[in-house]
């Protein structure tokens, strides 16, 4: 992506989510001028941390005593919980020095846990501020540490380009000198020479799904930016599968919400799926049912519905989960649902018997 998205897709997940930007570029291309601008354009304080000129004494502060009991004094960098909305730029991450440093800041970009304010050592950061990473790609280029995945994988990896067009509009808004516009319009090759492929060794992990979860439940990218963006998570082939299945409808398995909400109208396609979409509805089901149990009436007859409509093995088998789920087992094991789940129930007690 150019500037111009980037600065779109910043704008997005600061405002929208918690999680942490990693912006991936050659020097010069203006990662940091971009964050920059959305800070001043958005009203974010900007705060910057150059971690290659940095210890670990700079990121949790000095040690003090208050009698028998040790403290960190707050860095004078870190935003206090009444200072305006602030965003800390931790640029150069893959320059620390030290690997004492880099195993300090780990914590910091990490994103925090449900319910748990972003911490560094024993500082815990208030809601209302982010942090978004800058780093130069370890393509030999450039004297770089070498991020381990666990890490890389608890960042959103945005990957940003030189782009004439995007940095056309950027010098004619600064007022660039018209010589320099000219000459870079008729020889576009001269802006910047890209290095070797940015790709880092992103790859489909629990959390990474969870993150696109967050990005697609709070975010809207454009279309040709959402593969983008999932790409730097889950890496581009999961990511073309995961646009792909979400754009053939056909094959995308019915939610535990179409089958106990909408069943009247997701019926006739509940009972032409196969068996391996099947599986997947069914799943959903059980893991919303183990969740919250207790279903509306009308629910319940759309759950019995839907039992019915299902081949007899995968009929006995869903069953037989959902007879686990004690308020579930009361609903489904009424009487008047006998001619569905009776044949089922008598097999697994049978089975139970042997």
């Amino acid at each position: 992506m150019n500037i111009a998205q980037l600065k779109l897709v910043l704008r997005e997940i600061l405002a929208k989510t918690d999680l942490t930007p990693c912006v991936v570029g050659h020097r010069g291309v203006g990662k940091t001028a971009g964050i920059i601008q959305v800070c001043r354009e958005d009203n974010w304080r900007y705060a910057s941390l150059r971690l290659g000129q940095m210890e670990v004494g700079d990121l949790v502060g000095i040690p003090y005593r208050e009698g028998d009991i040790m403290h960190w004094s707050r860095p004078s960098w870190w935003p206090a919980d009444d200072d305006p909305p602030t965003v800390v730029h931790c640029d150069e991450l893959n320059r620390a020095q030290q690997e004492d440093t880099l195993q300090a800041i780990f914590q910091f970009v990490e994103p925090p846990i449900e319910g748990e304010p972003r911490a560094l050592h024993t500082h815990r950061l208030a809601p209302r501020h982010k942090v978004v990473v800058t780093i130069n790609p370890p393509d030999g280029s450039y004297q770089v540490a070498t991020l381990d995945r666990a890490l890389i994988d608890r960042m959103v990896m945005l990957y940003v380009e030189s782009d004439h067009a995007c940095w056309s509009r950027y010098a004619a808004e600064r007022g660039l000198d018209d010589g320099v516009r000219q000459f870079l319009s008729a020889n576009t090759n001269l802006l910047a020479s890209q290095g070797a492929p940015m790709d880092l060794p992103v790859e489909p992990t629990e959390r990474a799904w969870e993150m696109i979860s967050v990005l697609r439940r709070n975010c809207r990218f454009p279309g040709d930016l959402e593969m983008e963006v999932y790409s730097g998570i889950v890496g581009r082939e999961a990511a073309i599968m995961f646009m792909r299945w979400l754009a053939d409808e056909r094959h995308r398995p019915l939610t535990a919400a179409d089958i106990l909400d909408n069943w009247p109208q997701v019926a006739e396609k509940a009972a032409a799926q196969r068996d391996d979409i099947q599986a997947a509805t069914m799943t959903d089901l059980t893991a919303l049912l183990q969740a919250s149990p207790l279903l509306a009436p009308e629910q319940e007859e759309h759950l019995v519905a839907y039992i019915a409509c299902l081949p007899r093995d995968l009929r006995f088998g869903f069953v037989k989960t959902l007879l686990k789920i004690p308020a579930v087992a009361q609903a489904i094991s009424q009487d008047k649902y006998d001619t569905v789940v009776f044949d089922a129930i008598r097999a697994i007690s049978e089975e139970a018997q042997r």
